[in-house]
């Protein structure tokens, strides 16, 4: 930690945070300026003392990272980043929640400098913050210290509130980062005894302490307004390596606030001008709204100027220590820049012949692997289910972070946000496993990684009806149409060898900074008759042709597994003078990227359009409409072996054939 800032100076920029927050929300007439006066205090030592960073290049590897999880306290992030010296100017901050500004009404990653997280849905950045201090121990198991020079030796520190505590996603996170002992992890709750509906007695009586306690964190109780008390826990944190710290630091929410401090009227709603005056005659407070004195900027522009000599420093060393050794070098870049995929050896290595798409996967995911070290993940206790285990890797454990392979335990939400937060460390390509049924448990993190655009796989296996005897617990209906609907998302259902390893060579390497969800099937399907004219890189585009009569009159388009099913119906109309086109479309998202002349030419207006999937057909017939027959599953499953279901459900060749050419 730095030289302890002086109380002047602790009161001045508290004030500042304070009066900023106050002066947004009511500029606005929205948000929530309670928790950032009450947080103001721990702020001030956080920036003033404790993070290492450097506003000049908010992308430093070993910078300390800070994550806000109790995102409605945004202003509080806000306004540090803006006396900090980040590209945040005043302006910004009186364009607080409107159209277009840096300063949203929840903190996005992907536009303001600084912001490491997207966070707003309470418990999700505690998860990522998990996810950030797994990223650094494994990044530094990869780079450990060695000719006297440890590359990285930053921290996480995340705020939390009593919402965040409350969420499941946070039970989930804690005992993982617990069990792992991720000692680089620093939550500071901010433990003021309010949510929306008044006093957290009235839903919340738990002991927090006890409950980290016995999940393996080490904890320490602050008083979150005394900047020597906040000084020792942190100092105490941060001395504990073998545990995650939780400082419960107990603060008064609306700080300072004449009629409001500890009441549930301070979270959500402007203070107002009156209260605001109030408030601000209280804490000392004389400058007009959003004007910052230069005392005020002083203590975190200093801390600034020292991460800037750090960066500098750090940067120097990094280079001349990668210097003494070029396979160092070289596997530093191939971890920090990546490696381009060779999809020629990638596709070499997927077996042929009839296969569960589960099983071709977690051959894409060995070869892969082999090929760039920076693809890493698990499963939520599904690992054999899901094949998506590194065959030759390590398992990540308590102490030993050299691995590949992650045991997430059935903890699917935080799997989600986990891997959210392993992204964004920017050193890995990770994924996470699980059912396709149990994508509902994800979907809040998975959403969440659309929005920050991050390169965040998930490994959806048992993707229909084809699961069988489970029954319709575990057989998935509305799940791919759930997360089609995602923005940003890609959702690729590859129908057998080639079109696996080119979904996950898209994942990994090709599309944009984005999510994708790999889904795979648990029974064998068949290769699909291409024509002489197919190239791999076709599969990128969405949707192609596999077969085609030379004027179809009909068009039969499946997914996954219902290729082949659709290939079979057309098969049927064929022998009955029908004259047919198939076709493969492994990513819908994919495919309406493409122009319309491409579109037009693999599913012409003039033929009649059959989609085949064992899932809902509500986006199908939402996507094609009047011109489409949509053969699926528009109901809960049932519990019998597979072939009897899908009969059941009238998926069969001969009974799509009889369907269409009635319609005809």
């Amino acid at each position: 930690m730095a030289t302890p800032l002086s109380p002047e100076a602790v009161k001045t920029t508290t004030g500042a945070i304070r009066a900023l927050a106050i002066d947004a929300v009511n500029a606005a007439k929205s948000g929530h300026p309670g928790a950032p006066m009450g947080l103001a205090d721990i702020a001030t030592i956080l920036f003033g003392e404790v993070l290492r960073y450097d506003p000049k290049d908010p992308h430093w590897p070993d910078r300390d990272r800070f994550v806000l999880s109790n995102g409605h306290a945004s202003m509080l992030q806000y306004a540090c980043l803006h006396l900090a010296g980040y590209e945040l100017s005043l302006d910004d901050l009186k364009a607080f929640r409107q159209m277009g500004s840096k300063t949203p009404g929840h903190p996005e990653s992907h536009l303001t400098p600084g912001i490491e997280t997207t966070t707003g849905p309470l418990g999700q950045g505690v998860a990522n913050a998990v996810g950030l201090a797994l990223a650094k121990k494994l990044a530094a198991a990869r780079f450990p210290e060695s000719d006297g020079f440890a590359p990285l030796t930053h921290k996480v520190y995340c705020i939390v509130g009593d919402g965040c505590l409350m969420e499941g996603i946070s039970y989930e996170a804690a005992s993982l980062a617990g069990h792992l002992g991720l000692g680089d992890l620093v939550v500071i709750y901010d433990d003021n005894g309010i949510s929306i509906d008044g006093s957290t007695d009235l839903a919340f009586g738990e002991d927090v302490e006890m409950r980290f306690r016995s999940q393996g964190w080490h904890c320490v109780r602050v008083d979150g307004h005394d900047a020597d008390q906040i000084r020792s826990g942190i100092a105490a944190a941060q001395a504990e390596t073998d545990r995650p710290s939780l400082v419960l630091a107990r603060t008064r929410i609306g700080f300072g606030s004449p009629n409001r401090e500890g009441t549930a009227k301070a979270h959500g709603e402007p203070l107002g001008d009156e209260e605001a005056r109030l408030t601000k005659e209280k804490l000392g407070w004389t400058h007009p709204p959003f004007e910052v004195p230069d005392a005020a900027y002083a203590p975190f522009r200093a801390r600034a100027g020292e991460g800037l000599e750090a960066r500098e420093t750090w940067s120097k060393q990094l280079e001349s220590w990668l210097s003494k050794d070029p396979e160092r070098a070289t596997t530093w870049k191939r971890y920090f820049d990546g490696v381009p995929l060779d999809i020629d050896t990638l596709l070499e290595a997927m077996p042929s012949g009839r296969q569960a798409t589960r099983g071709l996967s977690g051959k894409a995911i060995n070869a892969i692997a082999s090929q760039t070290p920076r693809l890493l993940g698990g499963s939520a206790d599904l690992t054999g289910s899901n094949k998506s285990n590194i065959v030759d890797a390590e398992w990540v454990a308590p102490g030993a972070f050299g691995g590949r392979n992650i045991h997430f335990g059935v903890r699917e939400h935080a799997m989600a946000a986990i891997t959210n937060g392993v992204a964004l460390y920017g050193t890995f390509v990770p994924y996470g496993a699980t059912f396709l049924t149990f994508s509902d448990y994800m979907k809040n993190a998975v959403r969440l990684s659309a929005l920050m655009r991050i390169r965040a796989l998930q490994i959806y296996t048992h993707d229909s009806i084809g699961l069988g005897e489970d029954g319709p617990t575990h057989q998935p209906v509305e799940h791919l149409w759930s997360l089609r609907l995602i923005p940003g998302l890609s959702v690729w259902r590859p129908a057998d060898g080639v079109e696996t390893a080119m979904a996950w060579a898209y994942a990994v390497q090709e599309g944009a900074d984005a999510p994708h969800a790999l889904i795979f099937s648990r029974q064998a399907c068949s290769v699909p008759e291409r024509p002489s004219s197919f190239q791999p890189q076709d599969v990128w585009k969405g949707g192609y042709v596999v077969r085609s009569a030379a004027t179809p009159q009909v068009v039969l388009v499946g997914t996954g597994t219902e290729v082949e099913l659709a290939a079979s119906a057309a098969d049927a109309l064929e022998a009955s003078g029908v004259s047919t086109r198939v076709v493969s479309m492994p990513c819908v998202e994919r495919f309406l990227e493409q122009d319309g002349s491409y579109q037009e030419s693999v599913l012409p207006k003039e033929a009649l359009l059959a989609t085949v999937e064992a899932g809902s057909t509500l986006g199908w017939k939402a996507l094609f409409t009047n011109r489409t027959l949509a053969f699926g599953v528009d109901r809960f499953g049932e519990s019998a072996p597979a072939p009897e279901v899908y009969a059941h459900f009238g998926l069969t060749p001969e009974s799509i054939a009889e369907a269409i050419r009635a319609a005809m």
